[in-house]
Order: structure tokens, then C-alpha cells, then sequence
């Protein structure tokens, strides 16, 4: 197997403007270090080639969430510790499978001081993670997805942030800039990045966090209070579906037995399960639900993970 990869060179780790990275040590030793933004895969352009049948394309990104760099599944697989991933927390000692012998080895993680945050009248310091959505009217306010019909987007794009105006251009924008929308003035600036942790993982005492899932089998409707209800459809629905009328974990085998009733063999229906769980924590994540609602633990057990407070109505 040959592995190619690009260095990004040395790292001024006492630099107060340091850039996040994440460093791993390759199976032929070497160390590369891989930022927001990066890719691994089989590809020329991904930033660490690995030239293996087993490799797919893309098959994973780096990506910077708040406090902390996650490996992202794409095409491939990520396994840690015997179980299937499909977003794993950087951390220095992680093994990380990609196939079987391909493994990288978390050597160094070295986040950023601070991170991107957005203030105006009428909204507090709002921490900026990965993606966001601002409404202006009738008061301002940040949602950490894609909201078709707000005034304004921000996102990351890698190592920099971008912004969008409804019918405007896209244009980087970063720490210090200002930019007017709806006919009020907001600030980027720079929040420290332990604030970012308390952002991303604070309870919600209010209850808007809690989930009510109604299960139609063709259909899923997540609601959650003060929000805007996410729609799922086909498998995504059908899986969701499934593991409600089911209403306990379940053994993969037979989930996917009733998923795909077409005569394939155990081995494709494995895969088609990765894939649409995958694609299925990647439709939550846009949407701004909690990517843990249906968990695989490593036995093989597949299951709705419910907070306290969450609501399943099974309409099958």
C-alpha cells in the first residue's frame, strides 16, 4: 500500500493566533498534520492520500466544532475501539481504523484560543460552530442550521469564515468586521474557546431541546418547542420508524432485515446500514438535532437514544 500525503509543515504551538490541527502519525511512520477543512482519502486532492482498494474517495474530514477537531465520516468508515463512527472527537492517543491495518494514530491536538462569535442589539455573544443561520425580525436570532428563509448565513469554510446576505454575494468576514442586515449593525468578534464547550454542550432548562418524534414509517416529524419541526423521509424515516415500533435496541441483523426485505445477503444489507446512518446523522446535523438520536453501540445493538423529557409517538 503506498500513502502520500501533504505536509503542512511545522506548527508555532505558543502562538496566540495559532491555527487548529490535528497531528497523526501515518502507517509508514511519517507525522502529517491535517486542519479544518482537510480531507482523507484515495483522491490526488485529498490533503492525506492513502492509495488503498479499501480507501474510498473521500472518506473522511476534518472539522472544528467549538473546542474540539472531529473526524467526520464521508464514504468510509471510522472505527474506534472495534466500534463503527461516524464522527469521532480528536484526542492525543486515539486509534483511529480506517481499514483493517490502516490505522492513524492521534499524536497531537492543538486547538485555537479563541473562536468566532456574533453580537448585535438585542443578541447576546453567540458562538459561531461550523454553520448559522440569523433572523433579524421580529428579533434577532441564531440558529446553528441551515434556515432557508433567514436574513443571513455564516459558516466555515476550512480555516475561515464566510458570510451571505439574502441576495447578496458571499464574502469572508472574521474577527473585528461588521456588516449590516435588516437594518441592524452586528460584530464578529473573538470568544474564548472554553465558551464554545459551554455553548455547544449546555443543558437547556427551558425544555426546547426536548425531542417529540411522531414515527409514520414514510415519514418522521422531529418537534421541538420554539423551533421549526424537521421532516424525514424515506429510509432515514423508515429506519427511524423501525427502531420506535421496535421501542428497544436491536441486533443490526434483524433491523436490517426488515429495512431491506429484497433477498440480499447479510454483507449488503451491513453496508447499506452505514451508509444510511451516516446519511441519516448528517440530515440531523443540518437541521440542528442532536446527532446521537440513533446510536450503534459496539455489540451490534442499534437504538433511539432518548433524553429525559423526549416523546416517541409511534403512528406506523
Amino acid at each position: 500500500m503506498a500513502i502520500l500525503a501533504l505536509d503542512h509543515g511545522p506548527q508555532d504551538t505558543d502562538s496566540a493566533a495559532v491555527e487548529a490541527f490535528v497531528r497523526v502519525q501515518i502507517p509508514d511512520g511519517r507525522l502529517v498534520d491535517l486542519g479544518p477543512g482537510d480531507t482523507i482519502g484515495r483522491l490526488a486532492t485529498a490533503q492525506l492520500v492513502l492509495e488503498d482498494p479499501r480507501i474510498s474517495e473521500a472518506h473522511a474530514l476534518v472539522s472544528l466544532r467549538g473546542d474540539a477537531l472531529q473526524f467526520l465520516a464521508l464514504r468510509g468508515r471510522l472505527v474506534v475501539d472495534g466500534a463503527q463512527q461516524t464522527e469521532v472527537t480528536a484526542r492525543p492517543g486515539l486509534l483511529l481504523e480506517l481499514a483493517s491495518g490502516v490505522v492513524l494514530h492521534v499524536v497531537d491536538v492543538v486547538l485555537p484560543r479563541t473562536v468566532l462569535a456574533l453580537q448585535g442589539p438585542g443578541l447576546p455573544r453567540q458562538v459561531l460552530l461550523g454553520l448559522a443561520s440569523l433572523r433579524v425580525h421580529p428579533q434577532p436570532e441564531v440558529q446553528r442550521r441551515f434556515v432557508p428563509d433567514a436574513d443571513a448565513w455564516l459558516w466555515s469554510s476550512g480555516q475561515s469564515w464566510r458570510l451571505q446576505l439574502r441576495d447578496e454575494a458571499v464574502r469572508p468576514i472574521g474577527v473585528g468586521e461588521r456588516f449590516t442586515c435588516g437594518g441592524q449593525t452586528f460584530d464578529i468578534v473573538a470568544a474564548p474557546v472554553h465558551i464554545a464547550s459551554a455553548s455547544a454542550t449546555m443543558p437547556d432548562p427551558t425544555g426546547a431541546g426536548r425531542l417529540r418524534l411522531i414515527a409514520r414509517y414514510e415519514t418522521v416529524h422531529i418537534q421541538r418547542e420554539g423551533r421549526t419541526p424537521v421532516q424525514l423521509v424515506g429510509l432515514p424515516a423508515r429506519l427511524i420508524s423501525e427502531l420506535a415500533t421496535f421501542g428497544a435496541p436491536v441486533s443490526w441483523p434483524m433491523l436490517t432485515t426488515q429495512l431491506w426485505q429484497d433477498g440480499s445477503d447479510e454483507l449488503q444489507r451491513r453496508h447499506r446500514l452505514d451508509v444510511a446512518l451516516s446519511r441519516l446523522r448528517g440530515r440531523l446535523r443540518e437541521s440542528g438535532v442532536r446527532t446521537d438520536l440513533v446510536r450503534a453501540s459496539g455489540t451490534g445493538q442499534i437504538e433511539l437514544f432518548l433524553h429525559d423529557g423526549d416523546v416517541v409517538v409511534d403512528e406506523t
